[in-house]
């Protein structure tokens, strides 16, 4: 017998996606959000292969494609804008899952749409959960709504509530996400700015011990997503403060207010925490509910999605009676080792490649930046860069204990 009900927590990316899975093939799906709609915040932008093979398969892909665009090159410079290395993506071609730019809420808002049209889907927006529990059978979750507590039950529950996860905080304490806050303050802000005049690829790194920075084009219309470091131990207002001058001191141009619209600006700090386990019985974790990372290369985005399409994979096979649930202990397992493995020390060597060597030899010590050197005059080798993420993939359907048919 086919599972009964699926739910899911938190309608950002993640749960938006595996919802949608769940529902195009058949699985009742309810899902619950403690916001009154989609968020607007614009957050990560940038889809990596092996997200775009989810995004495909849920038969969201052209819809994301027609709203965003794909990149062409990212670079590292030194912090006068000299270039010290370049990636470029035109080596691969979108059906080889070439990378997409989209803020992530205007994807949310297109998975939303997809969800929308599924009849076995359910959105619940308002809905707060509070409290969660399970036996042998079910797993449930107590919901504050503005009609009063609701307590919903389903075969499983999957934590898709990001950062702050209350299923996870639940399963595992207030405090006990393992993993480390980096010592480093870092300034994300969406701005409008002329950066293309001055000769600026898509997605630019600057290399520099304390004014490491990153400049990359998110939207069509030429919004540009620029995060810097700045100071710790300040208070946001001071921070907002400061803006101004560290864009006149980063920038092209030096601009100076009026020369650039900015729509919108966070302080936050940057994490490298994994989850004890990403299953405790019928809950499962995923994305950021799960593991987290700094931004620098969109492991966490990227690896997130991959959560979602290894899982629905495994949720899928039990539905249709191809496999045990011994199963989501492999996710469980498995998807821990990637990050571990992957996630964790790459994302950290991303980092730490844009704040501690210096700009003037980093093209010819780097190994990474040596590479890329090669890899403009060897287009398979060009492949195989733009093409590494792919590494964040794992086909969990190898794990059915009988083949479909």
């Amino acid at each position: 017998m086919g599972l009964s009900k699926v739910i899911c927590v938190g309608a950002g990316p993640s749960g938006l996606l595996l919802a949608l899975l769940l529902a195009k093939n058949g699985i009742n799906v309810e899902l619950f959000d403690a916001d009154k709609a989609v968020s607007e915040q614009p957050r990560a932008a940038h889809y990596a292969p092996p997200a775009v093979a989810e995004l495909r398969r849920a038969g969201v892909y052209d819809d994301v494609a027609s709203a965003g665009y794909m990149p062409r090159d990212f670079t590292w410079r030194k912090p006068d804008g000299t270039p010290v290395a370049s990636m470029y993506f035109d080596v691969i071609t979108p059906e080889e899952d070439r990378m997409v730019v989209l803020p992530l809420n205007h994807l949310c808002k297109i998975l939303y749409s997809h969800l929308e049209a599924q009849p076995s889907a359910k959105v619940q927006w308002n809905h707060k959960v509070v409290d969660i529990g399970q036996d042998g059978d079910k797993a449930w979750v107590m919901v504050e709504t503005p009609e009063g507590h609701q307590k919903h039950e389903a075969d499983y529950i999957i934590g898709c509530d990001g950062a702050n996860s209350q299923v996870r905080r639940s399963l595992f304490g207030d405090l006990n996400y393992p993993g480390e806050t980096l010592n480093a303050q870092i300034i994300a802000t969406n701005v409008y700015y002329d950066f293309p005049k001055y000769g600026y690829s898509d997605t630019n790194y600057f290399i520099h011990p304390t004014n490491w920075h990153m400049v990359a084009k998110i939207t069509n219309d030429g919004l540009y997503r620029v995060s810097y470091a700045e100071v710790a131990g300040l208070s946001n207002e001071e921070y907002l403060e400061r803006q101004p001058r560290r864009y006149q001191e980063l920038l092209p141009g030096s601009p100076k207010p009026g020369e650039y619209k900015i729509v919108n600006i966070s302080p936050y700090k940057m994490q490298q925490r994994c989850a004890p386990s990403f299953r405790v019985g019928r809950f499962i974790l995923a994305a950021d509910a799960a593991h987290l990372c700094n931004p620098f290369g969109g492991l966490g985005l990227t690896g997130g999605i991959a959560d979602v399409g290894s899982l629905f994979d495994c949720l899928h096979g039990i539905h249709k009676g191809l496999a045990s649930d011994s199963i989501l202990d492999k996710y469980a397992d498995i998807r821990r080792k990637i990050w571990e493995e992957v996630i964790n020390p790459s994302s950290r060597e991303n980092f730490k490649r844009l704040h501690d060597q210096d700009a003037d030899t980093a093209g010819q010590n780097d190994p990474l930046f040596q590479l890329c050197h090669k890899a403009e005059t060897d287009k398979n080798l060009a492949r195989e860069l733009c093409l590494g993420l792919n590494i964040l993939r794992h086909d969990f359907t190898q794990y059915y204990d009988k083949p479909a048919g």
